[in-house]
């Protein structure tokens, strides 16, 4: 077993296979706590196994405060008005201000939004078949259709849909912090400005009502309703879209898998499923501070110690999920990935995402038959795990053929 108080490793560590995880977690996972290294001096606790990391972010007495100046950071700009949210909070103020937003994604409502979904997936495919391959999927797809869907539900004009998705897109994958920091502001600011007119007359849209709800009656502050706006677009948008390109990658490198989820396309939900367990996009933004001494997987942490959890490492735990390196599109306990989180802070449009991707990932194979790479794939261009979501640049596909929506080939 790794000796925890050993030299610290670099965390993130490098990968040799863009769709597996880094090898060296598979060591790490030997030692329930072990110290990494930031980029900026910090040597916090790294969790790697899926009983450690789903324990601790259930547990109270860890802090996701971003003001708090011991939470690890991969980056090093300020935690700003414009970089706070309810997602890095803790109680009474995380439970406070989440709540404005859980009527919006119960399963109900959300299944409700299905015809939208599939509009949208829909147009956007009637496009890519007018236009003909090849095509950059990334931004003719995997981006619009959360961005679109997103954007309709909070009311955002559609003039503005191509701010958020680049703002969006340099925040989870710029390099340069200063780049990421003036996008999170350029966010800030526009929300402001938007949750300001939402105050002031109010539409049938989601912040209208939370504008009604709790900012007119002074449950939240403007300032709170701009995080809230703000981590909402982020949150349901570039993590999406990254997961819907990266599924299709994923699919393509496993046409055994596809043709089983062709052959029974009720398996796409177990599928997704297992995507989300496969990749974990959420890289390094889970981090935690103990606000007390305590204990983790037999480990003494002491109050005030950094911890970072890598939900990657903990969804390819091999305790959990057998053969995890594995894509298996019939993996029968694939919904116990983490890579929605869990406790308090597990993600609140998880049930929204999950349809985007069953809808779109199901739509795009069947509108387009013999859908393939236009590139070779190792020319593809990955982001690399030092960033905050993983997913790729760029994904150029072309096709043959393809069909209408409702499954006949198409005419040209």
């Amino acid at each position: 077993m790794p000796d925890p108080e050993a030299q610290a490793p670099v965390f993130p560590a490098p990968r040799t296979d863009v769709l597996q995880p880094p090898p060296a977690y598979a060591e790490m996972r030997k030692c329930p706590v072990m110290r990494v290294r930031y980029p900026y001096a910090q040597e916090p606790w790294l969790l790697t196994r899926y009983a450690d990391v789903r324990s601790a972010l259930a547990d109270p007495r860890l802090s996701s405060d971003s003001r708090n100046p011991d939470l690890p950071r991969l980056h090093p700009f300020p935690p700003g008005p414009s970089n706070v949210s309810f997602a890095h909070m803790d109680d009474p103020d995380h439970g406070r201000l989440r709540k404005t937003l859980t009527s919006e994604f119960t399963y109900r409502r959300v299944q409700a939004m299905r015809p939208a979904i599939e509009t949208v997936v829909d147009e956007l495919l009637d496009s890519l078949a007018g236009q003909g391959g090849p095509v950059d999927l990334v931004p003719a797809f995997a981006l619009p259709v959360p961005s679109l869907i997103m954007c309709t539900l909070m009311g955002v004009p559609a003039a503005d849909q191509q701010f958020f998705q680049q703002r969006t897109h340099t925040v989870a994958g710029a390099a340069d912090p200063a780049e990421v920091g003036q996008a999170y502001a350029e966010l800030y600011a526009y929300m402001d400005e938007l949750t300001t007119a939402k105050e002031r007359d109010p539409q049938d849209d989601l912040l209208s009502r939370v504008a009604q709800k709790y900012v007119l009656t002074g449950q939240i502050t403007h300032e709170e309703f701009v995080g809230v706006a703000r981590i909402l677009l982020i949150a349901g948008h570039e993590t999406t879209a990254s997961m819907i390109a990266l599924g299709v990658v994923t699919l393509l490198r496993h046409p055994d898998q596809l043709a089983a989820i062709r052959a029974e396309p009720e398996l796409i939900s177990t599928a997704v499923d297992e995507l989300l367990r496969f990749h974990s996009i959420t890289l390094n933004g889970v981090v935690r501070v103990a606000e007390e001494d305590l204990e983790i997987g037999g480990h003494p942490v002491a109050k005030g110690d950094g911890i970072a959890f890598s939900l990657l490492a903990a969804d390819h735990d091999e305790t959990v999920f057998p053969d995890a390196a594995r894509f298996d599109a019939r993996r029968a306990n694939a919904g116990q990935h983490l890579a929605f989180g869990h406790g308090v802070h597990q993600c609140l449009g998880r049930s929204l995402a999950k349809l985007e991707l069953e809808i779109a990932l199901s739509a795009i194979f069947r509108r387009f038959p013999d859908l393939r790479l236009a590139v070779d794939f190792d020319d593809l261009p990955f982001r690399p795990d030092d960033r905050f979501i993983y997913g790729l640049y760029a994904l150029p596909v072309t096709w043959g053929s393809a069909t209408t929506p409702s499954g006949t080939e198409e005419t040209k």
